[in-house]
């Protein structure tokens, strides 16, 4: 059975262009710091501070290039540290979610909605769809054997698109959970 490549998303920002404006300075740039394994995503050289009602988590990635709406994508740990409700919510999916003060170098924006857990993801193309017998908005489970921390992860939705690379997410908390460290592959159970 092919496998999937586990990665771990951790903590991080996505904005638009006006907000990084806001945040980092006019005449700021989005700069590369380092690709990303989904094609064109990047991750940023610049950093902000994400600020909670109870404590503040600093130097968060931002992630590019820029989006149409802000979301700051943490785990479950990070929300509560923060002080804000662990939402569990597809990508762009930010309707009703929490909001979060947002602080760079420039400025600050509070944001109304956007901050979210991320729910764990599998990214793949049409014809790995076709491969795996899957289907975009599926529901699977995914299997990953660690020594001593094996796991099989429910609720992983599968996202298909064909600008996407084969690659599932999961955050800080479901990849300590799992002892991922490296390179670590799962197995999809349908």
């Amino acid at each position: 059975m092919k496998k999937v490549l586990v990665e771990t998303s951790a903590r991080h920002i996505h904005v638009t262009e006006e907000q990084f404006k806001i945040l980092c300075g006019a005449d700021a740039k989005l700069e590369v710091r380092a690709p990303l394994s989904q094609p064109g995503q990047f991750v940023s050289t610049t950093r902000l501070d994400v600020v909670g009602p109870k404590k503040t988590i600093n130097n968060v990635s931002i992630l590019g290039p820029f989006r149409k709406a802000a979301q700051v994508e943490v785990s479950a740990t990070d929300a509560r540290t923060l002080g804000v409700p662990a939402v569990v919510r597809e990508s762009g999916d930010i309707k009703g979610t929490p909001g979060i003060k947002l602080v760079g170098p420039a400025g600050e924006i509070d944001l109304t909605e956007g901050l979210i857990v991320a729910k764990r993801h599998i990214h793949m193309t049409e014809a790995d769809a076709k491969e795996f017998g899957v289907n975009n908005g599926q529901i699977v489970s995914v299997k990953v054997d660690n020594p001593g921390r094996s796991l099989v992860f429910g609720d992983v939705v599968v996202r298909v698109r064909n600008d996407f690379a084969l690659a599932m997410h999961i955050d800080t908390d479901e990849s300590n959970a799992a002892g991922c460290a490296g390179e670590v592959f799962g197995e999809i159970i349908l």
